[in-house]
Parts: structure tokens; C-alpha cells; sequence
């Protein structure tokens, strides 16, 4: 039985308006928690510094930088899309944000699409394969590598790859001032990626993995699949027309938080590999006490957990419509 469309319109609105609300109280604590860091601008970037600053001056530029315009004006400012300037770059702060922005979406983008492909097509087949001596294999290899943090994966990596070996770049996301072609540059790029790739598809594709052919084995084992076979559908689109779509929802929302966590999940990578990104931006900024910056990634991210979620919301209804009736 079909769920009432009315019910579903009230249920989707309501939904809408929670996390608007939600999105109220992430603005807000965007604007008071950087605020409640020990330390300001000042002392960090002059307390190790050679410039002597007299009593006055020192008043003068913490009164200046520990200016609080008030949670109403930062509403306005935020509504004009003006993130104000960054203290130790003397930048707008949009203009370091959306320099950062591209590069970790190239990183965390590509780790979780990779990692998700290969975890969930080799979950499928180990699950269906389940007993065997490769598929158990799989599964300690799989765990043991769970248990393997990024920041002990991408030192190794670093290691060896690039200070041994010297295969790839040890830093960085492009090489600096080059003059070269679009595709030279594109392959540049791709060659700084590597590492920092492979430490993210490292970390994420265990858990893919493990997820994916849990979920299978309990999807296998179902009357529809037993009907399947019975009417001789091939073993292949028995595996990933009817039970692999049933087994995907817990693969799509681990992939939604993953994203949504990105500026935190790529966070210990990009500093290992001082990758430019929004982590790095993050800890820089909270080094140098850069209020504007940290307010900025902080709100992104808060904001971005929440759109992420309200769109699982509505996808989890499409791969699986027995979610809406259940509503």
C-alpha cells in the first residue's frame, strides 16, 4: 500500500525545516566556538617572532583582532556573502576558501568514488563466493588493514615512495610556477595525487569492503534471490540487478558521511602530504589564531554535514522505495 502523498509533502517539509533550524544553531556555533580557542592573533604571531611590540602596540592590535562585531552582524555578513579577511594572509577569506575547496574535492572525491567502486564490487563477489579460502583471506587481509590508521599508511607511503624510491612528489598538489601544456599540467597533477590517494583508498576500502559483503550475505539468503535462481536468471544479474541494490543503502550512507566529513577525513592526509586543501587550510589557520578562516571552514562543514544528510534522505527512498511506504 502506497503511503499518503499528503503525509509524505507534511513529513518532507517538516524535514526541511529541522534542518533549518539545525542549520541556525551550526551558524551560530560557527561564530562563538573559534572564539573560545586559548591564545588570539596576536600572540601567535608575535610571540616567536623578532619584532618587539611596545605595551601600546600590543594593546592596540589585540583590541583591534579580538573585535567581536556581534552574532547580528555576522548574519548580515554572511547574508552578503562576505566572509570578511583573513588576519595573517591580508586575503579575503572566500578567496583562500575557494582556492582550497577544489583540491580536496579532487582528493576526497576521487578516495571515496574509488574506494566505494572497488570495495563494493569485491564485497559482492566475496560474499557470494563466502567459505571459500579466498574470500576468508580477504576478510583478515581486510581487517587487519582497518586497524591501520592514515597517519601510520601515509608516513610509510611517504617513505618509501617518495623519499626512497622517489617515484612521486613528497608535497604538494602541482609543481609550482611551471610553464607547461594542460594536459602536462593535468598529469601533474595526477602524479602529486598518488599518494595522498592511495592513503585515503587505503583507510576507506576495508571498510567498503567488510560493509559491503556483510550486507550481501544477508540480502543472499532472502526468498526473492531463491526465486531468482529458480527461474534461471543468470548468476551474475542475480547478483547485482536483485541483490546488490538491496545490499547498497549501508554502502550510500557510509559514502554521504564520508563526504560530509571531508574537511576531517582528509585532514591528517593532507598535512602528511602538506596537500593544500581545506585541512590545511584549517590548521594553519588555528595555528595562527585566523578567526575569520577557522569561522569560515567550520561553518562549511557543519553546513555541508547537514546537506549531505537531507539528501540521503531523499536517495535512500530510490534505491530502496520500501523506505517511503515504511513512513
Amino acid at each position: 500500500m502506497r503511503s499518503n502523498p499528503i503525509h509524505l509533502n507534511s513529513r518532507r517539509l517538516g524535514l526541511i525545516i529541522s534542518f533549518g533550524m539545525a542549520a541556525v544553531v551550526m551558524i551560530y556555533l560557527s561564530y562563538a566556538l573559534p572564539r573560545l580557542l586559548p591564545g588570539d592573533f596576536v600572540t601567535a604571531m608575535y610571540s616567536s617572532s623578532q619584532v618587539t611590540l611596545t605595551a601600546e602596540q600590543e594593546a592596540e592590535l589585540r583590541a583591534y583582532y579580538t573585535e567581536t562585531p556581534g552574532f547580528g552582524r555576522y548574519l548580515l555578513r554572511l547574508a552578503r556573502l562576505d566572509w570578511g579577511y583573513s588576519y595573517a594572509f591580508l586575503t579575503p577569506v572566500s578567496e583562500l576558501f575557494f582556492s582550497a575547496l577544489p583540491w580536496t574535492l579532487l582528493l576526497l572525491g576521487s578516495a571515496n568514488i574509488l574506494s566505494m567502486f572497488i570495495g563494493f564490487v569485491t564485497g559482492v563477489e566475496a560474499a557470494w563466493r563466502r567459505g571459500g579460502s579466498i574470500e576468508k583471506g580477504m576478510v583478515g587481509g581486510m581487517t587487519v588493514l582497518e586497524g591501520i590508521p592514515e597517519i601510520c599508511s601515509g608516513v610509510i607511503l611517504l617513505v618509501v615512495f617518495a623519499l626512497h624510491l622517489q617515484w612521486f612528489p613528497a608535497a604538494g598538489a602541482d609543481t609550482a610556477y611551471a610553464e607547461i601544456s594542460v594536459m602536462a599540467r593535468l598529469a601533474n597533477i595526477g602524479h602529486h595525487l598518488v599518494l595522498p590517494l592511495a592513503t585515503l583508498v587505503l583507510a576507506y576500502f576495508p571498510g567498503n569492503f567488510l560493509l559491503a559483503r556483510n550486507s550481501m550475505i544477508m540480502v543472499i539468503g532472502a526468498p526473492f534471490i531463491t526465486t531468482a535462481k529458480a527461474k534461471g536468471l543468470p548468476p551474475r544479474r542475480i547478483r547485482y540487478a536483485h541483490a546488490s541494490r538491496n545490499a547498497l543503502l549501508p554502502l550510500v550512507t557510509r559514502f554521504g558521511l564520508r563526504l560530509a566529513f571531508m574537511i576531517t577525513g582528509a585532514l591528517v592526509v593532507e598535512k602528511i602530504y602538506s596537500y593544500p586543501g581545506l585541512g590545511t587550510l584549517l590548521i594553519n589557520a588555528i595555528q595562527a589564531r585566523d578567526l575569520p578562516v577557522i569561522q569560515a571552514v567550520v561553518l562549511f562543514s557543519s553546513l555541508i554535514v547537514l546537506a549531505v544528510i537531507l539528501c540521503l534522505e531523499y536517495i535512500y527512498p530510490i534505491i530502496d522505495p520500501r523506505i517511503e511506504y515504511a513512513h
